[in-house]
């Protein structure tokens, strides 16, 4: 993420417009226990990077934001939601009980690098079928 940013910056900084949206998940946001401590620690951290380059790059036109995924059927895990007990865990914690699909963290990732989200930096957007809430 630190190298694939720093290119893109190279990139637009000259061009006086861009958009970075790094994806994280939602453990960086409400820090996950049960041996994900440091996955979510470093989640947290690609976030606050993240916001400083919004803070860097806003003079220049560029927007950064992290979207910040929920429980999403992605190869990984493919095998594990298909496992009932293992969804049924999972899920409970989920407003909407159902996996997040790739298309739904792709619907955000589209909008914010799009020109609607133009005034739209330095945030973190939970797509997550509401595991965690914010204001």
């Amino acid at each position: 993420m630190l190298n694939c940013t720093r290119n893109a910056l190279a990139q637009m900084v000259p061009a006086g417009f861009g958009r970075i949206v790094t994806v994280i998940s939602d453990a960086g946001r409400v820090g996950e226990a049960r041996g994900l401590e440091i996955y979510s620690g470093a989640k947290a951290g690609a976030a606050g990077f993240t916001r400083a380059v919004a803070r860097l790059g806003g003079r220049y036109g560029i927007t950064a934001n992290s979207v910040a995924l929920g429980a999403t059927r992605t190869p990984a895990i493919a095998a594990l939601t298909e496992n009932e007990e293992f969804a049924r865990k999972a899920l409970s914690g989920y407003l909407i009980r159902r996996f997040g699909e790739p298309e739904d963290a792709a619907n955000m990732i589209t909008f914010l690098a799009s020109e609607a989200a133009g005034w739209i930096t330095g945030q973190t957007i939970p797509v997550n079928g509401g595991y965690s809430l914010t204001l």
